[in-house]
């Protein structure tokens, strides 16, 4: 299998110097997950064009640092690729800001979340809707979190398959049969989901409550079952 990587974010430069930029997240994931993948990346932000999606294999666009309401050269045009994938039914998963922004250009509602940021390990659960590829998984998984936007409304093209009392749309699966979503970061490693709750010491957590978010961190993740679902559904043109 053949994925392009549409690139969006960079890591923080105050984390740059310890951890790996974003391709080497998810192509660590799904190899650990035992996929056998082929990477290109396209870097959304260096002005990399967006390629033709209907010439893809599949697709995976990642999180970023920008909201959906924000106006960088780059969003609309990716908001077009996006309805140009779905419409040529090529496969596609996003991530975080990605999962946003795929609810965004095919009619859903996005915002900042009224309860703020989701930070660290966060449980989600399945709801009726869950595709097969998630069949083996059990009722609540764990995954890591960095987000303080979220879909409010999910488009009418779209149902939710995975669920948080923080986040009530964490998770959608499209009406196309190829487009997928989640609002976690299956990608993310504890190290560095440490690292990013870390730089919100201050501004807005207190010491104490990046403590208790770190200590939720040690706990189990599905991170690698979850991966393997993904790959599966990437897979299952």
């Amino acid at each position: 299998m053949r994925l392009t990587l549409i690139q969006i974010d960079e890591t923080s430069s105050r984390l740059r110097s310890q951890f790996e930029r974003y391709p080497p997240q998810f192509q660590s994931l799904f190899a650990a997950a035992g996929a056998d993948i082929e990477w290109q990346t396209v870097l959304v932000l260096d002005g990399d064009p967006f390629p033709d999606p209907a010439t893809l294999d599949g697709i995976v666009i990642t999180g970023s640092k920008y909201g959906v309401y924000d106006s960088p050269v780059w969003i609309e045009p990716l908001r077009e690729f996006i309805r140009a994938a779905y419409a040529a039914k090529t496969p596609m998963l996003a991530v975080c800001f990605g999962h946003q922004i795929l609810a965004d250009a095919l009619g859903g509602d996005v915002r900042l979340a009224p309860n703020g940021w989701q930070l660290g390990r966060q449980i989600y659960r399945f709801t009726d809707d869950r595709p097969a590829c998630f069949d083996d998984l059990p009722e609540t998984i764990a995954l890591l979190a960095s987000h303080q936007d979220q879909v409010i409304s999910p488009p009418t093209c779209a149902t939710t398959f995975l669920a948080a009392p923080g986040c009530p749309h964490a998770g959608l699966v499209y009406d196309n049969g190829a487009a997928i979503s989640l609002q976690p970061h299956p990608e993310f490693d504890r190290d560095y989901a440490t690292a990013l709750v870390g730089l919100h010491r201050g501004n807005p957590l207190s010491a104490d409550e990046v403590a208790a978010l770190v200590r939720r961190i040690d706990g189990p993740l599905d991170d690698l079952p979850v991966a393997k679902a993904l790959a599966a559904c990437l897979g299952g043109r």
